[in-house]
């Protein structure tokens, strides 16, 4: 891209770049403690009964939204546009569907914190399965039979629903949509809007919240099954940085 006609920031020194990168940093810190805090406040929102039934058709057939949990606690359904209607039917779902669908991280790492992540549209299962085919998607999709999209502020428009899920009991938690959605997909930015979080011990979160050490729980995505937790060599980064990069130089050198 030619850069003739840009107003392009001034060319400076290293350290001059520095400085700048600096102050911007301190911003940037002062940006993630809010997000972390949002977060925090999030967790204590009110918690809304889901007492009406719905019911959903899936790839074995009819599902209840208790069924969508997938035996866990919490859920986080989207509401995909694909079906009659929508530009790009039959072929594609809505653009901007498609794009968040594309940066869906790895359900593993979602799962592995108790939390199912799943799609639903209106379109048939057929449909929904050809074009997740297509597309190379992964996430549970399901078709929407009731008034669950009205009931729930998505059926004009895309959003996230986060429910909770107590023995038979079902919870609406959270709800985010529009501009929202946009950073949705990292398995980050799921737990953050989920009722328990990343459930790591440095969050503020109600007494009794499950949490465990960070980082110690992060698995190779093929490998939760097998292996519940890090190998006992491996050394935490956060609490001995210093052993880590001796132990990182050692191996390099053998």
């Amino acid at each position: 891209m030619a850069t003739s006609k840009m107003k392009t920031p001034a060319i400076v020194s290293q350290q001059e770049w520095e400085a700048a990168r600096q102050q911007l940093l301190v911003k940037e810190k002062a940006l993630t403690r809010s997000r972390d805090a949002l977060a925090a406040e999030r967790r204590r929102m009110p918690w809304l009964a889901v007492d009406k039934k719905y019911e959903f058709d899936g790839p074995k057939g009819k599902v209840s939204l208790l069924d969508l949990f997938e035996g866990r606690p919490q859920l986080i359904l989207y509401r995909a546009f694909f079906e009659p209607g929508v530009f790009g039917w039959p072929e594609h779902a809505c653009r901007g569907c498609s794009l968040g669908a594309d940066q869906v991280a790895h359900l593993a790492h979602l799962n592995a914190r108790d939390t199912t992540l799943a799609y639903a549209s209106r379109a048939p299962q057929a449909d929904i399965a050809r074009l997740k085919a297509r597309m190379g998607w992964e996430m549970p999709w399901y078709t929407i039979t009731d008034g669950f999209d009205v009931e729930f502020g998505v059926n004009e428009w895309h959003g996230h629903n986060v429910f909770f899920r107590d023995g038979e009991r079902v919870f609406r938690t959270y709800f985010i949509n529009g501009r929202g959605d946009e950073a949705m997909g990292t398995t980050w930015s799921y737990l953050d809007i989920t009722p328990l979080g990343r459930q790591e011990t440095w969050e503020d979160s109600p007494e009794g919240y499950p949490q465990t050490p960070p980082y110690k729980w992060w698995n190779w995505h093929d490998n939760y099954d097998a292996e519940a937790s890090p190998n006992s060599k491996w050394i935490d980064i956060i609490t001995d940085p210093q052993e880590a990069a001796r132990k990182r130089d050692a191996e390099a050198k053998a």
